[in-house]
């Protein structure tokens, strides 16, 4: 038994290691216009769908949950370490940490899921296109990604109980620019290797499963593609698929490459990790809304018209 548990009441978010004061403000300038881009982009996106009956389609549903799962995990984790460099104010209570922790990973947990329902959208579209249209409805979107929503809740609840129980010695400071649960669990003095465990599952579940269903679909696309008889009907079918495509690979890969670090023992300094932690956290969530936008051929020509539009009538007027 240890003898030198302490009741925390607080914990100290100590963002980037070693950063020297000169750079706080700089640094949260960054941030703050990291999450304005955040914020701005994905309300555009959700507010543009909205606003165009032409885009109210399941493709287009999926990204609004997807932009609403991204403007969620900004807002739950970019305030309180800008609030750490801009005034010097690293101190989050105890238990607000624990709900930031949830968040973090119920938000990343939807998002996994959300993907997999895209993957599958897309499936549908190449190998069945006479059938995608009565086979995946608005309705069928929104029950799949309400789903994806619904599903993690629970466990996530579990996986917050089951680091509260840990007893805590001394240390209350959280080595990253959030709280997590790898960075809550170290802090623990013993049954920190049954939480690990617990924590390992559930990545498993939630991020490895919807990861290999995405690659099998994709899979099962590229063999649809090969199978078109002219390259150009090959070449306008990926491009339907270039969005989703890159949307999953910035989501996923340096999460994968993280985990197989851990597996095979290659050693990443805190702040290198801590950099690649916030890049695959918080890069997706302000990046996607450019991909919709530029990628995707509806949005694209919708956003054009609207341009053109504004510009004839400014021109008219003058």
């Amino acid at each position: 038994m240890f003898t030198n548990v302490t009741r925390i009441k607080d914990f100290f978010i100590v963002g980037f290691p070693g950063l020297s004061p000169d750079y706080y403000i700089p640094v949260s300038v960054v941030l703050f216009i990291l999450y304005l881009v955040i914020v701005g982009g994905n309300i555009f996106i959700l507010v543009f769908v909205k606003c165009e009956s032409s885009l109210q389609k399941p493709t287009y549903l999926i990204f609004c949950h997807l932009a609403m799962t991204d403007l969620a995990f900004g807002t739950a984790t970019l305030p309180k370490i800008i609030s750490k460099y801009w005034f010097d104010d690293s101190v989050i209570s105890f238990y607000g940490c624990f709900v930031q922790m949830y968040f973090v990973h119920f938000l990343g947990a939807t998002h996994s899921f959300i993907l997999m329902v895209m993957a599958l959208d897309r499936s549908i579209a190449v190998c069945a296109p006479l059938r995608y249209t009565a086979v995946f409805t608005n309705t069928t979107v929104s029950v799949l990604c309400g789903v994806s929503w619904i599903l993690p809740l629970s466990w996530m609840v579990g996986i917050v109980v089951d680091a509260l129980t840990l007893p805590f010695c001394n240390s209350n400071i959280i080595l990253q620019c959030y709280c997590d649960h790898m960075a809550i669990a170290r802090l623990g003095c013993e049954n920190v290797r049954e939480v690990e465990v617990v924590s390992f599952i559930g990545a498993m579940c939630f991020l490895l499963v919807p990861l290999g269903f995405i690659v099998s679909s994709y899979f099962i696309i590229i063999v649809a593609v090969i199978r078109i008889s002219n390259s150009e009907g090959r070449m306008k079918t990926l491009s339907t698929c270039t969005p989703q495509l890159l949307i999953t690979f910035i989501y996923y890969m340096p999460r994968c490459f993280v985990y197989m670090a851990n597996i095979f023992g290659f050693r990443i300094s805190i702040p290198v990790r801590i950099i690649i932690v916030m890049l695959y956290s918080l890069l997706p969530a302000a990046i996607n809304p450019i991909i919709y936008c530029f990628k995707t051929k509806d949005i694209k020509e919708n956003l054009k018209r609207r341009f053109l539009v504004r510009k004839i009538n400014t021109s008219s007027k003058t």
